[in-house]
């Protein structure tokens, strides 16, 4: 019986898979789904989520593979700036991206912060910056390790 619902409310509502408002002028999206009135549950948030962070890391891959080469807070700024701003938008940090690659966080971090990005984010771009500094002691204290 569930398939027999589920074909038959797909044929009703019809599956539209970007913000529409209906008949009632309800925001709605997928089949039928009222997101004025009823939302979304925290898990299926979650879902989408798990989606858009394989979209996005899949987004570096292509564009930026080197990111995959730098320490984790590196590659969490990586992924936080080009989850929130979309791959062109992060593509177009290219000073930053620059150091990123010559392992200069200490620079990169400073050169993030010296941007719109900053006045627009506020927080968000602090704790992104604070990242990238942490990456530079990080590179030090390998740096230490290695010539013991």
């Amino acid at each position: 019986m569930y398939d027999k619902v589920k074909e038959m409310l797909v044929r009703h509502e019809g599956v539209v898979c970007t913000l529409y408002q209906c008949s009632q002028s309800r925001w709605t999206i997928g089949a039928g789904r009222n997101l004025q009135d009823r939302g979304i549950t925290e898990e299926e948030a979650m879902y989408l989520l798990d989606n858009d962070i394989k979209r996005v890391m899949s987004q570096l891959d292509e564009y930026w593979t080197v990111w995959r080469s730098f320490p984790e807070k590196a590659q969490l700024c990586c992924v936080d700036m080009t989850f929130q701003m979309g791959i062109k938008g992060f593509m177009g940090f290219r000073r930053t991206r620059a150091l990123m690659e010559m392992g200069m966080w200490l620079e990169a971090s400073e050169e993030l912060l010296d941007s719109k990005y900053t006045i627009q984010v506020g927080q968000r771009a602090y704790r992104n910056s604070a990242m990238l500094s942490e990456c530079n002691q990080h590179a030090k204290q390998n740096i230490g390790r290695s010539s013991k």
